[in-house]
């Protein structure tokens, strides 16, 4: 068979826009409730408000991916988001934004725009094939292309909101978004689909929610799951919120991007790398020397250093992560049949918006009471605990067979 990587590539070209376009929302929302309030509390709850959707709905996009198709959830998904996206612009310039506007329409965008993700994650294994790969090279790749659009992201974001203020920046979110959907309709790929999957007989709702006795039903996957877990819940309130309000204060957008991004610049040689270490280490192995190693970065960083210093450990904790996501994607891959493939991606989902919701608010609060400092050092330490018991957990050899 002739290999054929255009699929592969227009799939990488999809990718990106869209993480582009989600990174800059990423940065731009909690920026514009810090602007409106300048209270840490309320853009916390303003993230977290505007993840409800994602985690609502994420069993429902799973399965519309599994029963519909991966490509064509691809195409549509990231298309309806760029519409979404231009109603922030719009109402700002027309009634006037507020944090109850702010929470709509970041709600109504919520509730569509993780499915695009998703749905190719799902599809890195059809595409991967004609291109010859690997699944540990194709998903090396694919997670490296997204953490370099996670890295430009924060930075364009910040630099349209000093050029053209951060409602506008959404016209520049929604452009990009939509090419993720232009690309995705060029991708030509025969998708895996086994026969006789008796679970497509199941009403909706019952369909949509195997997703978890899949999980349940695999303790590899669910270790994994864990340890993503870990990161959403503790870890990722420390650049959602806990950042933005330190760089709130300082008065210097630029160095939250610049921050952000030099972790992100990592990520993509941490992402890249994993099939060069799978070679040498096993997956267990790789995954405690992630987790960990994003806990002991942590630390130091709670101290809150000078910008230069904190880009450095920045780097060093994107190097860690940089291969969690590839490895999380081949294990679920490898042992997850392509017909559940999309919920059991969706339930990771599920997780990234659930884990905010549980710490969002809290972490906001407390960086009003206590300060930047005090609350990035409780979280840098919770990070590293709970790296110590998911790396000891009886199952995580599992990942390995």
């Amino acid at each position: 068979m002739q290999r054929k990587l255009a699929p592969f590539i227009l799939t990488q070209f999809a990718s990106v826009s869209s993480v582009i376009s989600g990174s800059m929302v990423f940065i731009a929302i909690p920026w514009i409730a810090l602007e409106l309030t300048g209270s840490a509390a309320t853009s916390g709850l303003v993230v977290a408000l505007t993840g409800i959707p994602g985690l609502l709905l994420a069993p429902f996009l799973g399965s519309i991916i599994d029963r519909f198709g991966r490509k064509r959830t691809a195409i549509w998904v990231e298309l309806i988001t760029a519409l979404t996206s231009l109603l922030i612009p719009l109402v700002a310039l027309t009634i006037g934004l507020n944090i109850p506007w702010l929470i709509i329409l970041g709600i109504i965008r919520g509730i569509v725009a993780p499915g695009g993700g998703t749905a190719r994650k799902s599809l890195v294994p059809d595409v991967a094939e004609p291109a010859k790969m690997t699944l540990d090279r194709a998903n090396s790749i694919h997670e490296a292309i997204f953490a370099a659009g996670f890295a430009i992201g924060p930075a364009l974001a910040t630099f349209f909101i000093a050029q053209i203020g951060s409602t506008n920046t959404f016209f520049i979110v929604a452009a990009i978004g939509f090419l993720s959907g232009i690309f995705a309709t060029f991708i030509r790929a025969k998708e895996k689909h086994e026969e006789n999957d008796e679970s497509e007989k199941e009403p909706f709702f019952i369909y949509a929610m195997q997703g978890f006795k899949i999980l349940f039903s695999n303790p590899a996957v669910f270790v994994m799951m864990g340890a993503i877990m870990t990161l959403a819940v503790i870890y990722l309130p420390t650049e959602m919120v806990v950042l933005p309000a330190h760089f709130t204060q300082l008065g210097d957008p630029e160095g939250l991007g610049l921050v952000i991004s030099a972790g992100a610049g990592a990520s993509v040689i941490g992402a890249l790398a994993f099939e060069q270490l799978h070679k040498r280490l096993s997956y267990s192995t790789i995954l405690r020397m992630g987790i960990l190693g994003i806990g002991l970065s942590m630390l130091p960083l709670s101290l809150l250093p000078s910008v230069p210093w904190m880009v450095f450990f920045f780097a060093i904790l994107g190097l860690a992560w940089g291969p969690l996501l590839p490895l999380l994607n081949t294990v679920i891959q490898k042992k997850i049949p392509a017909n559940k493939r999309g919920r059991v991606f969706a339930l990771e989902l599920t997780i990234w918006h659930a884990g905010p919701l549980i710490s969002m608010y809290a972490v906001g609060t407390a960086v009003d009471a206590l300060g930047v400092g005090l609350v990035y050092m409780v979280l840098a330490a919770g990070v590293l605990t709970a790296g110590l018991v998911v790396s000891f957990n009886k199952y995580i050899k599992q990942m390995n067979a």
